[in-house]
């Protein structure tokens, strides 16, 4: 299988931009050019009813002239307060050139700030996650970057490869593409050595793929291979395959959907997503409760529908939101797991009810889903 395979199928894609694909090193300016371009292929995938969410960086390299910081400065040479204060500075610049290549061309962009402690704490990352699913139901591109302002994560790991795999575990991401300045993995370093070979298809990441991967080269860029590899990693245990292309000529999205020639290379998933969370779900949590449902609503479980509230009978144990409860029949079969979006106590006022009436019940507005179908595993 190739990546235009992958992505002809792909429903949901994350998109991670390296630094120096959208930052003019001389100049220490938005390439806005090369956005207005890349913006055009993201349109083009969105006529095609998919959904794209964008992981970027670029705030820190935008923003280090402004605090002094010389573009030939290696980013881990950079104090850490003065990577922080670019940042801050360069991120209005990175979400504007984002703002104004999309809205000529009618789509509307968020900027969403992540931190990667918000992508491990299972309450924060289900309000981030249901922020960025509300954002794509109503055709917003989320333009995702590292907090680096208050964050230490992208500066200590480097990049946000890591963090685009872990968005896409998040929302449940059909693929992950990594554009960077590189088309793929190689043998060996192919500027230093001209018989490193392309690695085209990589199914199974081994130590020896691990000594191949370099650190970035010194300039705006804080990643480099290695956290790619990492980045893929955790991708493909995920059950997500990952891409990486080169992607500094403009209009590479589209070659690469679209031209079979498109260099790059593709880590292949490990396992089925829904076979990866149902061992996650199996291996890590412990349900704390459990809900008992009516028989319409197994029927609409059963067809891929959300658990609502109107379908539940009654709720056992004391969990929150979060945690993992099983999902039982009125007879008591247990017929499969899930996170709850409420806590018991809110489960139980809202039982039986309709999804618009959860407002008025608790006093707030909450998810549809008593359990969402992203965060359910079916046993039976």
């Amino acid at each position: 299988m190739s990546a235009i395979d992958i992505l002809a199928g792909a429903k949901t894609i994350v998109i991670k931009i390296g630094s120096v694909l959208i930052a003019d090193k001389a100049k220490g300016t938005v390439k806005q050019d090369w956005i207005d371009a890349f913006a055009g292929d993201v349109q083009a995938l969105i006529k095609q009813n998919k959904n794209i969410v964008i992981v970027s960086s670029g705030a820190v390299a935008l923003g280090r002239s402004a605090i002094g910081v010389s573009n030939d400065t290696p980013p881990s040479s950079i104090p850490l307060e003065k990577k922080q204060a670019a940042s801050a500075v360069g991120q209005f610049h990175l979400f504007n050139s984002y703002y104004q290549a999309f809205s000529a061309l009618g789509t509307n962009v968020a900027q969403v700030l992540l931190t990667m402690s918000e992508t491990e704490n299972r309450r924060m990352h289900l309000n981030a996650r249901e922020t960025l699913y509300t954002l794509l139901e109503n055709g917003v591109i989320p333009i995702i970057n590292e907090n680096d302002t208050i964050s230490t994560g992208e500066i200590r790991f480097g990049d946000n490869d890591r963090l685009a795999a872990r968005v896409a575990q998040m929302i449940g991401a059909d693929a992950v593409i990594l554009m960077s300045t590189i088309d793929g993995l190689y043998t060996d370093n192919p500027d230093n050595n001209p018989q490193a070979k392309h690695i085209p298809i990589i199914e199974c990441i081994t130590d020896e793929h691990a000594q191949m991967a370099g650190e970035a080269v010194p300039g705006l860029s804080t990643g480099g291979m290695k956290s790619k590899l990492e980045a893929a990693r955790t991708s493909v245990m995920a059950g997500i395959p990952l891409i990486i292309v080169d992607g500094v000529q403009k209009n590479t999205l589209n070659s690469l959907i679209n031209a079979p020639d498109t260099k790059n290379s593709l880590f292949t998933a490990q396992e089925t997503q829904v076979n990866a969370r149902k061992r996650w779900i199996q291996a890590h949590l412990k349900p704390k409760g459990s809900i008992i449902i009516d028989d319409g609503a197994l029927n609409a479980l059963k067809t891929g529908k959300s658990l609502l509230p109107i379908g539940v009978q009654s709720i056992e144990g004391a969990f929150e939101r979060g945690d993992a409860v099983h999902i039982q029949t009125a007879s008591g079969a247990q017929i499969g797991v899930g996170l709850s979006a409420y806590s018991s106590v809110e489960a139980n006022k809202i039982l039986g009810s309709q999804s618009q009436d959860i407002a008025d019940i608790l006093g707030y507005a909450g998810r549809e889903e008593l359990i969402h179908r992203n965060d359910m595993v079916l046993t039976q």
